[in-house]
């Protein structure tokens, strides 16, 4: 039971133009907000017109109501607690569960390839669920290396020679240059390549296999002229396969990268 303790303040004097000045004897209401509230006053002054004593009445609506609501709400902390249980929200563990259990089985019907990492996804939330193999950096990115490779990192300027297969958060295959037959040529530092994927091969060196999972921040722009519509994350197997040295070569007017 919530009890409320109030104290309202007595009502003041009313003043008006012609010199009239009225004083409050007493009040009838209800402890409840009416539609109506009457107060009922008398005059101590005569009156310029007939010299009479005459009774008055007024209709005080409004401002009993808002005061007795305004000293409930804040009494009572009503307030508070309204813009708290708009923000908190409570998680179901074996709603997370469920979403898990579910991603599992659509990438096995996929064809996922050994140890890919899950998500569990609630609206725009997404859960990455991956072994210790994983490291992820505080960029976001989430990568594993299944072989190290020998050699020197890629530079800006350099290109570099990969095979790819892109995979989706169910475990379907988006691309692959396996399936078109030749890999793939970037330079380095053209802004080529999506952020998260440059960022991963980045430390890569030839001869080298790495898994990277791309988080939507680090992934490709979204909308209707892209290929990608919804904001996901973006799995990747990578393998380098080489590195060369570019050098800029200009002809009269005709100007091209050639790397060696």
């Amino acid at each position: 039971m919530l009890m409320i303790s109030s104290t309202i303040s007595p009502l003041p004097k009313f003043s008006f133009p012609s010199g009239k000045t009225f004083s409050t004897c007493s009040t009838e209401r209800n402890v409840f907000p009416q539609k109506k509230h009457t107060v009922h006053c008398c005059s101590n002054h005569k009156l310029k017109d007939d010299g009479k004593r005459n009774g008055c009445t007024f209709d005080w609506e409004g401002k009993l109501n808002r005061r007795f609501v305004l000293l409930f709400l804040f009494s009572s902390g009503l307030f508070p607690s309204l813009s708290a249980s708009g923000k908190t929200k409570s998680k179901n563990p074996y709603d997370e569960k469920r979403l898990l259990e579910q991603n599992r089985r659509r990438q096995k019907e996929n064809n996922a390839p050994e140890d890919f990492p899950n998500f569990v996804r609630e609206g725009f939330e997404v859960k990455v669920v991956a072994s210790e193999n994983y490291i992820k950096r505080d960029s976001g990115l989430i990568f594993r290396d299944f072989e190290v490779g020998k050699g020197d990192c890629p530079k800006d300027g350099q290109q570099v020679t990969f095979h790819y297969i892109g995979y989706n958060e169910s475990g379907r295959r988006i691309d692959s240059t396996y399936l078109q037959g030749s890999p793939a040529k970037i330079r380095m530092g053209t802004n080529a390549l999506v952020p998260g994927f440059e960022e991963g091969i980045r430390d890569m060196r030839p001869g080298g296999r790495r898994r990277i999972i791309i988080p939507p921040e680090l992934g490709p722009p979204v909308g209707p002229s892209t290929f990608f519509s919804a904001k996901q994350f973006e799995v990747f197997d990578v393998e380098l396969l080489g590195i060369r040295d570019c050098q800029r070569r200009t002809i009269g007017f005709y100007s091209d990268v050639v790397c060696n």
